[in-house]
């Protein structure tokens, strides 16, 4: 009788991982009032999909009612839908050579340009790259955006954002088997650069030690970064004078969380309305432009991004070896 119960507890956890059953998670911390008008108090954080290694980069193509995202060190991209769940949209992801290597060698960051063509972040390929398939016919077919800074190979870009028709993205050395103490590292900054559309890479900012998550404001004027260092666990907010960075500061500070919070200032998205939902110690950061924090939604695991659906009414968020939803407002 105990194996028999044991083996429909295991068929019932495997079928719930399948279909994607949901159960809640995490709860809102209001901080301001203004955060009713985001989150309803008594939303719902809805696991929608689990048993990821390291699931990253949360992308929703609106076009195809679907929801794309990394799990980095398995070196695949998964797609969540209402009437299917979880799948397998693309493997290999971030890494496509033959020689074995360790790591966290998949895709993260993922995007969509002004064409619909699927770019990623490649940490095992150390590239900014462009699936050349469609996003309705995936296949492992890949076109290098950028690649290399002044002849040097970059560490690992690691999440990214398309403006005005150029790449922004960020490159610590996450991707990298030894990280810092890699003997293939050939930049020695994290740096965060930019890509334009004719096609030369320019650096932006190289004073960050782990620059991670990255975002602009509706009306582009400022570029929001997060640092994913416990020791300055930071976002920063840089203005920008179109292509250029005029000048930066800390927007909020979540260092002394550290110690007691899982997570660090990871990936982030902005609002139409300039609300920033950014991953980070114990959760998920609500904030204002200024750093105001209105609230958070409170996480027992490391979450690593976040998506907005097209009218902003959906929260997606990678949650460790979680995919979650909140509806908002």
């Amino acid at each position: 009788m105990i194996k028999k119960i044991s083996l429909l507890v295991l068929l019932g956890w495997v079928v719930a991982c399948q279909s994607s059953e949901k159960k809640s998670i995490g709860s809102i911390e209001r901080i301001e009032s203004a955060l009713d008008e985001i989150v309803s108090p008594d939303t719902e954080v809805e696991v929608i999909g689990e048993g990821f290694d390291w699931s990253e980069g949360p992308l929703w193509i609106e076009s195809q009612k679907m929801l794309l995202f990394s799990d980095v060190p398995k070196n695949k991209v998964f797609k969540w839908t209402e009437e299917g769940g979880v799948q397998l949209y693309l493997e290999p992801s971030g890494y496509t050579s033959s020689t074995l290597r360790g790591g966290e060698m998949g895709s993260n960051g993922l995007l969509l340009n002004d064409q619909g063509n699927l770019v990623l972040c490649q940490h095992g390929d150390r590239r900014l790259a462009m699936m050349t398939a469609p996003i309705s016919s995936p296949e492992p077919t890949f076109t290098t955006i950028a690649n290399k800074f002044e002849g040097k190979r970059f560490s690992s870009p690691n999440d990214a954002v398309y403006h005005k028709r150029d790449y922004y993205f960020t490159d610590p050395p996450y991707g990298l088997e030894k990280q810092m103490e890699d003997p293939q590292k050939e930049i020695s900054f994290q740096g965060v650069y930019r890509v334009s559309a004719k096609g030369g890479v320019y650096l932006l900012v190289d004073s960050l030690t782990r620059p991670n998550g990255l975002a602009f404001s509706p009306d582009g004027k400022y570029l929001v970064v997060a640092n994913s260092d416990p020791q300055k666990a930071r976002w920063y907010r840089y203005e920008m004078n179109d292509t250029t960075v005029v000048s930066g500061k800390v927007l909020y500070d979540a260092t002394n969380l550290t110690s007691t919070e899982t997570g660090m200032p990871d990936g982030l998205k902005i609002d139409g309305n300039g609300t920033i939902f950014a991953t980070g110690p114990g959760g998920i950061f609500i904030m204002d432009l200024e750093g105001r924090l209105l609230g958070k939604i409170k996480l027992s695991d490391p979450s690593s991004n976040c998506a907005l659906s097209t009218d902003e009414k959906t929260l997606y968020i990678t949650d460790d070896m979680y995919l979650l939803r909140i509806k908002m407002r």
